[in-house]
């Protein structure tokens, strides 16, 4: 059995989701097979130019959308009800996946307690699939989030709405729309606010595929193995017993600081021998490397998580040598210039800083600012 410690899993890591920045192409980018979080609409263009090899002023906000579309991704609720990118072709099976296997997986996928089931006056699996059926039938045409939460809570039992303190109305659960969405065939408008919905042929299913989900179990492995059940089970949403049974098989097992995690035996000289980190990176909030759920893995030390997996508003991360030492938060100043402030979580050598510096200012090629101004808190 090969033996390896955090370090040399994070490299691995590293290297599976491409931060070396091994090519310029959008489409081939690793991290799409299995989807990239685009939180607040912010997340989703500094984690690709992270990525990329080319000029970062291809994604700025004005022809983001269009470099998308030219490339075959879009956006989607998918993973846990979050939008992320993914590659247009996959809509079908990344909806497949969407599909509760049975009501404990439904359950765990909408955050539900029993009495959330009494009140919807039905299993999680049926409240599932009678809110798909009404999307599919409220969003026939291209409309934003709010007026088809409008159009489908018509349609709904009373059981399935919530009253909404900060709309001051009755409309349809959110994470129970945000699960239904792309089942239903449809899926979001890249780059667009407020959030806006559009059908597309060819994704609508409503029955469960076990094969799709272990799939969604599988790419987990190929970029944040090796990993275990309960790990695999929280990036989906759903049980450590669900997971188990859709656990793909033929598993390679790997000891890692001494505890048994599991990983595609097409991986193991990958993770024998991984290149060395050795670059900055600036990697947003929701970066496909931080969606792992062994934080401990990557940032060793407990007392740092409060800092970097907040509740709300997440900061971004600074990725150094294969650590990650830093967060960081950027806020407009004008339309010219970005001020990026840093905040160590340890001390930063000279020629850290000075890489930071040109990473901030290829961040803030991608948010189309001219200028960027660095500090360090």
């Amino acid at each position: 059995m090969l033996a390896v410690d955090r370090e040399q899993v994070r490299a691995f890591r590293i290297a599976a989701q491409e931060l070396h920045r091994p090519h310029g192409d959008l489409a081939k980018l690793a991290v799409l097979r299995l989807g990239v979080q685009d939180a607040q609409q912010v997340s989703a263009r500094p984690a690709i130019e992270a990525r990329l090899d080319h000029d970062p002023g291809a994604l700025a906000a004005e022809s983001f959308a269009d470099t998308l579309t030219a490339a075959g991704v879009t956006l989607a609720w998918s993973h846990r009800g979050a939008p992320h990118l993914h590659h247009a072709a996959e809509l079908p099976a990344v909806a497949a996946s969407m599909v509760p296997l049975n009501d404990a997986d439904g359950l765990a996928r909408l955050s539900w307690q029993r009495k959330d089931v009494a009140l919807a006056g039905m299993p999680a699996v049926e409240s599932l699939r009678t809110a798909a059926a009404a999307m599919r039938e409220a969003v026939d045409a291209t409309m934003t989030k709010g007026a088809a939460s409008e159009r489908v809570t018509k349609l709904l039992p009373e059981g399935l709405t919530r009253w909404c303190r900060g709309c001051q109305a009755t409309h349809i659960h959110e994470q129970l729309m945000r699960l239904v969405t792309l089942r239903a065939g449809i899926r979001l408008e890249p780059d667009v606010s407020p959030a806006t919905l559009t059908p597309v042929d060819g994704v609508r299913t409503d029955d469960p595929d076990p094969a799709a989900c272990a799939e969604v179990v599988s790419r987990y492995l190929r970029m944040h193995g090796p990993a275990a059940a309960a790990e695999a089970a929280g990036f989906i949403g759903t049980t450590k017993t669900v997971a188990a049974g859709i656990w793909p098989v033929d598993l390679a097992e790997v000891e890692v600081d001494g505890k048994r995690a599991y990983l595609d035996p097409a991986d193991l000289d990958a993770l024998a021998n991984p290149p060395e980190p050795d670059f900055v990176r600036l990697l947003p909030p929701s970066d496909p490397l931080l969606q792992a759920r062994d934080r401990l893995t990557l940032v060793p030390d407990k007392a740092n998580h409060k800092a970097i997996w907040r509740i709300i508003g997440n900061p971004g991360v600074v990725l150094a040598d294969g650590e990650i030492v830093a967060t960081w938060r950027a806020k407009a100043k004008g339309r010219k210039r970005v001020d990026i402030t840093v905040s160590p979580l340890w001390t930063m050598r000279p020629t850290t800083r000075s890489d930071v510096e040109a990473e901030a200012a290829r961040v803030a090629a991608t948010r189309g600012f001219a200028e960027v101004a660095v500090s360090f808190g």
